[in-house]
């Protein structure tokens, strides 16, 4: 692996242009279908990631209590959401053929030539960011342009943003940066940069001014699969005794 590369998206600075989601879908070929219904709640018509969103900026309405900030009123949180590439991650314990892969940048990727369309990543994935398509079944997700990647690009949705909201470079340097802007940005917390976290730290962490939850994030992100080593250490242990069984049952009954 090279310098493991990332996101750091700082929400404190998103306007909600959605030129993010514009540029990943004209860049990867993402079919354009969903965001033409009007979902009734909010200017963000793709409602979420998935197979055809792979990002996604959220529109989040708030009312700030007097006294909190000012003199109250309403506040918009926007943020702009993406598969986050886990240090741990479920998705590649569970593909049986191999379609998704540990690329050299420390991303995650789905070869969609391999994918059989099983499924089993999309329950697997703590994040719910894995999806199938309709159309084949077959599974999707940010790439964080991969092919760009290789030819020194940064990805097309950072490539696009205005404000520098979503911010691509050396996984370490972003980090740092970060914590910079925790310190300068009052009520401001990080999500998904800490090493020690269920998942093993996030290769795409937020600067978020509320509680995950608001965002439609999990507060504490595990990664599904790990308990599977004790798993079938216990599935073995049991399948040897019952060999044992077995064999001594056949011994006895012999003549």
């Amino acid at each position: 692996m090279t310098q493991r590369m990332g996101f750091f998206t700082d929400t404190s600075v998103c306007i909600g242009c959605k030129a993010c989601e514009v540029a990943c879908k004209e860049w990867n070929g993402v079919p354009s279908s969903d965001g033409r219904d009007l979902l009734g709640l909010s200017y963000d018509n793709t409602g979420g990631l998935g197979a055809d969103t792979w990002r996604h900026v959220a529109f989040i309405e708030q009312e700030v209590p007097a006294g909190t900030t000012g003199d109250g009123g309403m506040r918009w949180l926007m943020s702009s959401d993406v598969c986050k590439h886990c240090t741990n991650a479920a998705c590649l314990d569970v593909c049986p053929t191999g379609a998704l892969f540990r690329t050299e940048f420390g991303t995650v990727v789905v070869q969609e030539d391999i994918c059989n369309g099983c499924g089993y990543c999309v329950p697997a994935c703590p994040y719910g960011v894995i999806d199938r398509r309709e159309d084949d079944g077959r599974a999707w997700k940010c790439t964080m342009c991969y092919d760009r990647l290789g030819d020194g690009l940064e990805p097309a949705c950072a490539k696009a943003c205005p404000t520098d909201s979503i911010q691509y470079g050396p996984l370490d340097e972003l980090r740092e940066r970060a914590a910079e802007r925790v310190e300068a940005v009052p009520g401001a917390r990080l999500y998904g940069d800490d090493p020690s976290d269920g998942v093993g730290g996030d290769g795409a962490f937020f600067l978020l001014l509320d509680e995950p939850e608001v965002y439609g994030l999990p507060p504490d992100p595990v990664v599904t699969t790990r308990d599977l080593p004790s798993m079938w250490r216990h599935v073995g242990a049991a399948a040897c005794v019952m060999a044992a069984v077995a064999a001594a049952a056949f011994t006895r009954s012999k003549p």
